[in-house]
C-alpha cells in the first residue's frame, strides 16, 4: 500500500460544533503501545523511588519493618494506578507523558471538548482490561490458582489486540468513552492564505461564490498549501467551468483569489447561522 493509502487510512475529517473543520491523523497500535510502555516504565521508576525512600526513611529512624515498606508500596502503587493516566489526561495538554513523547493526545470523537466524566471512564476501564486480569495473571504460585492466571492473561490478550480489529484503532476504553488518541497538533501556524496580497484582485458574484460549500473550501486551501502546478491547473479549470469565469488570470492568483472570496462568503453565512457542508447543500 501507498504512503497516501496509508495516510488516508488514518486520517479523519470532523467538523466541530462550532463549525471548525478539522483534519485529525489517528495514532496507529505501535505509537499507542509505545506510549502505554513508557508510562509504565515511568510508574515503575516512581514506584522504585519511592520504595527506596521508605526504605531510607526506615533506616534513619531505626525502623526496618517489612509491613511498612510494604504498605507504602502499596500505597504508592494504588494511587499511580488510579490516578497517574486521568491526572495527565485532564491537564490542558490531555496526554500523559508516554503519549506526548509520541506526539499524541486524547480526543472526543464528537468534536467537542474532553470531559473529565470521558476521561474517568476510559481509565476506569482500563482497570478492567490491563490491570486487574494482569493481577490474576501475576499471582499465580501466591494464592491465586495457575487456571485464573491463564484466564487473565487471555483476558488481556483480548483486550491488548482489539485495537487491530476496528478501522479507529479503539481499546474499549475509548468506545465507552467516546474519545480517540490522535495526533497532536503541531505548533507551528500556516500562514493565513486569506490573508496573503495577490496581484490580482477578482471579485466574484455571489452565485460564483455559492457553488461551493465547506468540504470544498478545505480541499482547496490543501490545494493551495502544496501548490503543485498540475494539481493547481486542473482545479482551477474545474472552478472556472462551473461558475463560468472568463479571464486570462494565472491559476495560483485565480484559485487564491477565488478561496479568499469563498471563505469571506461562508464566513460571512455562518454569522446568521447558515452553514452550506458542500455543493450539493441547498442552505
Amino acid at each position: 500500500m501507498s504512503v497516501a493509502g496509508i495516510l488516508d487510512r488514518s486520517q479523519r475529517d470532523l467538523v466541530t460544533p462550532e463549525g471548525v473543520d478539522l483534519r485529525l491523523v489517528l495514532a496507529d497500535v505501535g505509537e499507542r503501545a509505545a506510549a502505554f510502555l513508557l508510562d509504565m516504565a515511568i510508574m515503575a521508576g516512581i514506584l522504585i523511588a519511592m520504595t527506596l525512600l521508605a526504605i531510607g526513611a526506615g533506616i534513619a529512624a531505626n525502623f526496618r519493618s517489612a509491613e511498612f515498606i510494604g504498605s507504602i508500596w502499596l500505597l504508592v502503587w494504588f494511587f499511580l494506578r488510579n490516578f497517574y493516566f486521568m491526572a495527565f489526561e485532564l491537564s490542558p495538554r490531555v496526554a500523559t507523558p508516554g503519549k506526548r513523547a509520541q506526539g499524541l493526545r486524547v480526543a472526543a470523537r464528537n468534536g467537542g471538548p474532553l470531559t473529565a466524566e470521558a476521561i474517568f471512564a476510559r481509565n476506569a476501564m482500563r482497570e478492567i482490561e490491563v490491570f486487574l486480569p494482569l493481577s490474576f495473571a501475576f499471582g499465580a504460585g501466591g494464592g491465586v490458582d495457575s487456571w485464573i492466571a491463564i484466564a487473565g492473561l487471555v483476558w488481556s490478550g483480548i483486550f491488548l489486540f482489539f485495537p487491530l480489529f476496528n478501522r479507529d484503532r479503539l481499546r474499549v476504553g475509548d468506545l465507552v468513552a467516546g474519545t480517540w488518541v490522535v495526533h497532536a497538533p503541531r505548533k507551528v501556524l500556516d500562514v493565513d492564505l486569506a490573508a496573503t496580497p495577490t496581484d490580482f484582485e477578482i471579485v466574484f458574484t455571489t452565485a460564483a461564490l455559492d457553488a461551493y460549500g465547506i468540504k470544498e473550501l478545505s480541499v482547496l486551501e490543501d490545494v493551495l498549501r502544496r501548490s503543485d502546478p498540475d494539481t493547481m491547473k486542473a482545479v482551477a479549470a474545474r472552478i472556472r467551468n462551473k461558475i463560468g469565469f472568463v479571464g486570462n488570470v494565472p491559476d495560483a492568483a485565480f484559485l487564491r483569489a477565488y478561496y479568499k472570496g469563498l471563505r469571506g462568503r461562508l464566513e460571512g453565512r455562518l454569522l446568521f447561522g447558515r452553514r452550506r457542508k458542500d455543493k450539493y447543500d441547498t442552505v
